[in-house]
């Protein structure tokens, strides 16, 4: 497969991409590679490309969920407690839909995202078809609040060599500083740990994790606060994470622009924080950048013609994606590819055509019918894309 003439972030001018076995053969300048037949090669015009976003952060299962938060409050333990209390019709009418069809819909929630890897936090969940890598490998844990036996779980004998990760620091009072500083006493063996929101955390924590998981849109709903990572990056590796619907805009690129607004990092550092960090915190060494030898996860999308440099790509929604390969396989493109596509007799029939804003996108898979299962058992679902 060849992708031709697309600005790869970062890079200067424009550029060739040559897959092979699902993996980049080779990034050279646009048209220096002559007289070479591909199975499949597509041009495009003022695109940009940039790698396969890895999701640090979310819970598959709890993305058909609203927004659900009636006040700004001082941690997740004030929180769970107010919404299994004020929302718990709305809660019940989303869980009366099986399992499989919501962990169905947080994988494509997160595809349309252009994102080609997310780290499920939870219970391992099923997942059918493997539209975007799913990494369920390490040890979950909740919160030291709602996480039963933690301190022996996080100490057990029997503990494989795999992070843990758990919800940590996650309010703006002195408890949930005072639980960071108590996973830090009770880390008898120096486990590998990976925590999320981290709000809480100081400077003299932060180097007692292995890495941090920034949820900036999660954060600013429920506590009107994020994390201090402009501090807590020079001290320890730190990721971007979603979080599920429950508490953020199934909208990643609405996640970036919060988190660009706050200052705390370069615009270069918030991208790496979706792409080279995660590749290295969580040892995925075949990805997170588009070169040589690695893993084919690539995402190209249009150029806002009124926007320059990163300019641009902040301004990026899932309706200005054209293309997301996942090792090297077309799992997303825009309807305007489908013309140089039959050219190679592509398969569009494993397609399903769906829209996003007007924009029209075809997905691996039935989406539709997917969408309408869900429907059958939640009629008032609220999807940010509609059938086409």
């Amino acid at each position: 497969m060849l992708v031709h003439n697309v600005h790869i972030i970062g890079t200067q001018g424009f550029s060739d991409i040559r897959i092979e076995d699902g993996k980049i053969k080779e990034v050279f300048s646009a048209g220096a590679l002559k007289n070479h037949r591909s199975e499949l090669s597509l041009s495009f015009a003022d695109s940009v490309a940039f790698p396969g976003f890895i999701n640090s952060h979310d819970h598959l299962d709890f993305n058909l969920f609203p927004q659900l938060g009636n006040k700004i409050y001082n941690s997740y333990t004030e929180w769970g407690k107010d919404i299994h209390s004020v929302n718990k019709e709305e809660i019940s009418r989303v869980m009366q839909v099986p399992l499989a069809l919501r962990v169905q819909w947080g994988v494509y929630k997160n595809l349309l995202n252009g994102v080609t890897t997310v780290i499920n936090h939870g219970k391992p969940l099923p997942v059918e078809c493997e539209l975007i890598s799913v990494f369920q490998r390490s040890r979950s844990l909740h919160s030291p609040a709602f996480e039963k036996n933690w301190r022996w779980k996080i100490n057990s004998p029997f503990s494989k060599n795999r992070p843990f990760v758990i919800h940590l620091g996650e309010g703006t009072d002195h408890a949930s500083c005072r639980e960071i500083d108590s996973i830090i006493r009770w880390n008898l063996f120096r486990r590998k740990i990976i925590a999320v929101h981290c709000v809480a955390m100081n400077d003299k924590q932060a180097p007692e994790f292995r890495a941090l998981i920034w949820c900036p849109a999660s954060n600013y709903f429920l506590l009107n606060k994020t994390a201090p990572v402009n501090s807590l990056s020079k001290k320890t590796a730190v990721t971007l994470g979603t979080d599920s619907t429950l508490t953020a805009s199934w909208n990643l690129w609405e996640h970036l622009r919060l988190a660009r607004k706050q200052k705390m990092v370069s615009d270069e550092g918030l991208l790496d924080m979706l792409t080279g960090i995660p590749a290295a915190a969580w040892c995925f060494d075949n990805r997170g950048s588009i070169s040589a030898g690695l893993q084919a996860d690539i995402v190209v999308a249009r150029c806002k013609t009124d926007k320059n440099g990163m300019d641009n790509f902040y301004a990026l929604n899932p309706e200005d994606l054209l293309m997301v390969l996942h090792k090297g396989n077309i799992r997303m493109f825009d309807a305007k590819l489908s013309d140089q596509l039959r050219l190679f007799n592509f398969p569009l029939k494993k397609f399903s055509k769906i829209s996003i804003h007007g924009e029209t996108k075809f997905v691996e898979g039935d989406l539709p019918g997917l969408m309408q299962q869900i429907r059958s058992y939640f009629p008032a679902v609220n999807f940010p894309i509609s059938a086409s």
